[in-house]
């Protein structure tokens, strides 16, 4: 049954006295409801779990990001006080393995100290164990807001799609909001709300989309990169973005389910699936602009970790490894960069101040 779990039937309750909720709020209480929330309660990383980031592939992927962030320390002049700050940083291992690298880079490890966004009491205890022995302190925060001040260079990957999104449906009218609530039976489902979407607040291009087409937008990915670039334009710093999405602001439904590594209905277990969509790196850049920023790319992962030297660290870790192993770097790199694969859907936005040089490798 649509909804039985939990949360569903808590939902469900929800719905039956106050009428129907946006499907932002139906994201949000998914992912973070305080006792049944998906990242509160669940273990959703690694083979074990529902879904396979990158750090969690390969070490590559976090050591040339790390090797990324030492480049943008000494193009800004290697200053004195630093902080890394990842924001959803998951079990910790992309923290560790960027680490790896900077631990090449004594002055920055000095000058550092490292803000891990995690709102989540479970996974900040993950982190702290793989971040046990890490050469630089560590610290958590339930915010970016409550980072301190202070040049800044951050990571966010697969952070910004698990942000929840509204969804507008295109009618005769106008475009109306997509909600979640209770079909004839009791179940979950999905219908339209009297909430609506100014055709101004479009771009031109899509203002007259066909009826049914559907618009994802995501004000809460918007505040939050608002306030990451206001930090970047204000303090110094760099900042990355790295997500699975799309270039340019369009049209379609995204919204994605996701348990034991196979999609499912997003409806049909709440709080016990990943609810994910698309990244808007357009919106994002747009943001970024706004808060006085500079947004560069995106690109694809793929180019953006060859321009890094994925051939390069691969070939390196394989040069006295058995055959088995070397046969595990080459699909782990082939899975992070080649275009049936990671290379192309997830996608790189870098963040700079007005003024700095582009960074590598988004310089023309």
């Amino acid at each position: 049954m649509s909804g039985d779990t939990p949360l569903g039937r808590r939902l469900a309750r929800l719905i039956a006295e106050a009428g129907p909720i946006t499907v932002a709020d139906y994201m949000a209480h998914c992912l973070g409801d305080p006792e049944h929330g998906y990242y509160l309660a669940r273990e959703p990383f690694g083979p074990g779990g529902d879904f396979v980031t990158a750090p969690e592939i390969s070490q590559m992927f976090g050591e040339l990001l790390g090797a990324w962030i030492a480049e943008a320390w000494h193009a800004a002049g290697r200053p004195a006080a630093v902080r890394l700050v990842e924001i959803g940083p998951g079990r910790g291992t992309l923290a560790s393995d960027m680490l790896r690298t900077l631990r090449l880079v004594p002055e920055l490890v000095e000058a550092a100290t490292l803000h891990l966004v995690e709102t989540s009491p479970r996974l900040r205890g993950l982190q702290a164990e793989t971040l046990v022995t890490t050469p630089v302190a560590a610290h958590w925060h339930d915010r970016l807001d409550d980072v301190p001040a202070g040049f800044t260079l951050a990571v966010a990957n697969e952070f910004f799609d698990a942000l929840p999104v509204r969804q507008f449906v295109r009618t005769d009218a106008a475009w109306q909001e997509r909600v979640v609530g209770l079909d004839a039976d009791g179940r979950l489902a999905f219908g339209l709300g009297p909430g609506a979407l100014a055709t101004c607040e479009l771009p031109p291009r899509l203002r007259e989309a066909p009826a049914g087409s559907i618009l994802e937008v995501s004000p809460a990915s918007i505040a939050v990169m608002q306030t990451l670039a206001g930090r970047i334009a204000r303090d110094g710093g760099a900042a990355l973005v790295i997500d699975y999405g799309h270039a340019e602001t369009g049209l379609g439904e995204t919204l994605q389910a996701v348990a034991r590594h196979a999609y499912t209905d997003p409806l049909a277990a709440p709080g016990e699936a990943d609810l994910t969509a698309h990244v808007d790196f357009a919106a994002l850049a747009r943001a970024a602009r706004s808060a006085g920023a500079v947004a560069h790319g995106p690109i694809g992962q793929g180019a953006f970790l060859s321009a890094l030297g994925l051939a390069q660290r691969a070939a390196r870790l394989s040069r006295d490894a058995d055959a088995a192993t070397r046969a595990a770097i080459a699909a782990a790199a082939d899975r992070l960069a080649s275009t049936d694969q990671m290379g192309t859907l997830f996608k790189v936005l870098a963040v700079t101040p007005q003024g700095a040089a582009p960074p590598r490798p988004f310089a023309v």
